[in-house]
């Protein structure tokens, strides 16, 4: 393993960056857009509990896709395993359970793992990603028609990596911010749109211009609507 794996994309627990990088690097592309006068839209994702819901036996195959030597994927597998828990409430305790998923954070292999592990999350992806650690933004210009189908697409594809790892999103914390006075409003959510699709109207004219498109699916969201008053 001697060429780069970790993507540029990532931004936690890897050296030379931080949060500040993090926001640098995304907004400077998003508001790019803005300034240009489109309309953009930002979908926050948080995976729950995700550095203990990281499963060994994938984790170890993602190991070898990158190049890492039999011998090496073999210690790390050895660390992994072997290791057992049980729930105790008041005096009543459960069977001892085998753990087949999970990586420490307060070590510092488990967070190099995990970065692998979630490496390849944006792949083949059309948006821009940025991540930290497991917190993930995702932006696209959403315009028009097409953007708002990319949008849809990546969505699709997240939410497929987050069935085949597999992973679980805190829907609770998923957010959908608009920049841009032109956004349309979409209620979205994993699966479907949440209440009623709403229709944009353009600040500066009376009665606005509305704006239709077809509601993106992201996991959970909740719309946040931007106001440009407020920095």
């Amino acid at each position: 393993m001697k060429e780069k794996i970790i993507r540029s994309s990532q931004h936690g627990f890897t050296k030379g960056k931080s949060c500040l990088t993090n926001l640098i690097a995304f907004y400077d592309d998003m508001t790019g857009s803005v300034e240009e006068g489109r309309a953009v839209d930002v979908v926050y994702l948080d995976f729950s509990k995700s550095f203990g819901t990281v499963s060994h036996n994938i984790l170890l195959g993602k190991l070898r896709k990158y190049g890492l030597d039999e011998w090496s994927v073999r210690w790390i597998g050895k660390w992994l395993n072997g290791r057992t828990q049980r729930v105790v409430i008041s005096s009543t305790e459960s069977s001892w359970r085998p753990v087949s998923s999970g990586v420490s954070q307060v070590l510092v292999l488990g967070p190099v793992l995990f970065n692998l592990f979630i490496n390849d999350l944006n792949e083949e992806l059309e948006c821009t990603l940025s991540k930290f650690a497991d917190d993930t933004k995702l932006g696209e210009v959403a315009d028009t028609s097409e953007g708002c189908a990319a949008i849809q697409r990546n969505l699709d594809k997240l939410e497929s990596w987050v069935q085949r790892n597999p992973m679980k999103l805190n829907k609770g914390k998923c957010r959908v911010l608009h920049l841009g006075g032109t956004t349309p409003c979409i209620r979205q959510a994993w699966g479907g749109p949440v209440g009623e699709q709403l229709c944009g109207e353009e600040p500066g004219c009376p009665g606005g211009r509305q704006i239709n498109h077809e509601p993106a699916v992201c996991p959970g969201c909740q719309e946040v609507q931007w106001d440009p008053e407020v920095h």
